[in-house]
């Protein structure tokens, strides 16, 4: 017997094992070292004394390995188990967010309050206290927020010499669902079966409606089949497209009856009047796919000034600006979520032109929605929306709402 051969296989196995675990040790080390800041954060210089100390050190500890076991769920070969991982690490995940965010603020104000010597109150320790409690409120109201019904937005947008024909024509948008551990079929089927009862013109998703490849996914995003709209449904793609294999949700979303678009536009005819509706694929794509990379002047190439209307669908509002050079009247956008959870809303302008509603690019009218779902920890400060925007004369005298 060749014991060598033997011990030679078994140390292999032994080095790929350790070699898969080199991946893990990045995020497990930084997770487990913005837990221990915090919980420095919360303890240095305080005297509230070793229960608090202890709780919130186990509590951070148990944090740390469910949110690594969050982003890890995917992979697990039970799906229930990796949906239930997922549940568990996202929301540590949000509580971990304003838990931090608050530490931060406490740790800016407690030096101000020692300069102003208010000895009234032990602030060291009651804020310590207080920090938990606004981050389980937060977390707690957030997570009710998230998983309410979303709200149907209606606004209206007038354009300049919009074609009789034209006026009244509705269109429905959702963007950012995120069909993924946290949202299945069950809230999708909600959000379809409240955009078929609005019974728009057209419908439009900008974007970002799945997290995860399509064997995953597959049964879940089966309701968008059921979408109805007089002049179809029309879908671009968005950056999380791109992280679970766009090419393979393109062919997937076909299937489904959808119309993806491209860089490439189609022409409705209403009664002599002209309406390109054309869509773009994120502005993020080039680092994925050179060959399609986000164009707004490709996708409405042939339309030119034939078109009444021109309507652009693109994921980002930072495509926006390239948008009013081509030539639209009207661009839709998704993405930046509206921030979803205080304080990230303030954040969003750092990377967008605009965080959410409606602006002006030059001539043309931009809306960005705040999103149909949520991306990770299910956790929201502003209501989710469908959004159902109507075309009217500019000379009708109402202003955008």
């Amino acid at each position: 017997m060749d014991t060598s051969a033997d011990s030679h296989t078994t140390r292999g196995k032994k080095s790929q094992s350790a070699l898969r675990l080199v991946p893990l040790a990045v995020p497990l080390t930084l997770i487990a070292g913005l837990h221990y800041l915090l919980w420095t954060l919360l303890t240095t210089g305080a005297a509230h004394g070793g229960a608090f100390d202890t709780a919130l050190g186990v509590y951070l500890a148990l944090s740390s390995m469910a949110i690594l076991a969050g982003f890890l769920s995917m992979r697990a070969r039970n799906p229930r188990w990796g949906v239930f991982l997922s549940w568990i690490g996202m929301l540590a995940l949000g509580m971990f967010s304003s838990l931090f965010v608050l530490a931060i603020a406490r740790a800016v104000l407690l030096p101000l309050l020692d300069w102003m010597g208010l000895p009234m109150l032990p602030w060291h320790e009651v804020s310590a206290w207080g920090v938990v409690a606004l981050a389980f409120l937060a977390t707690v109201s957030g997570f009710v927020v998230a998983r309410m019904s979303p709200a149907i937005v209606h606004i209206d947008i007038p354009i300049e010499g919009l074609p009789v024909a034209l006026h009244g024509f509705r269109i429905a948008q959702i963007t950012d669902i995120h069909i993924g551990p946290t949202i299945g079929q069950r809230y999708l089927q909600r959000i379809v079966d409240q955009v078929n009862e609005l019974q728009a013109d057209l419908v439009t998703i900008t974007g970002d409606v799945v997290d995860g490849d399509v064997p995953t996914l597959r049964a879940m995003v089966a309701p968008l089949q059921q979408l109805q709209a007089r002049e179809g449904v029309v879908l671009v793609l968005g950056n999380h497209e791109l992280y679970s294999g766009a090419l393979a949700w393109v062919q997937e979303f076909r299937r489904l009856g959808l119309r993806v678009l491209l860089n490439e536009h189609f022409i409705v005819h209403r009664g002599g009047a002209r309406l390109a509706v054309a869509g773009v694929t994120d502005h993020t794509t080039s680092r994925f796919i050179t060959e399609l990379a986000c164009d707004p002047f490709a996708a409405i190439r042939g339309a030119g000034e034939t078109a009444d209307v021109r309507l652009l669908l693109a994921h980002q509002p930072i495509t926006a600006t390239a948008g009013a050079d081509a030539g639209y009247h009207l661009a839709l956008h998704g993405h930046t979520h509206g921030g979803q959870w205080w304080p990230w809303n303030y954040f969003v302008r750092m990377q967008q032109p605009v965080v959410k509603g409606l602006h002006r690019f030059g001539r043309m009218w931009s809306y960005t929605s705040v999103g149909t779902g949520y991306w990770g920890p299910p956790k929201r400060h502003f209501r989710s929306e469908i959004t159902l925007l109507t075309l009217r004369p500019a000379s009708s005298g109402k202003s955008p709402r």
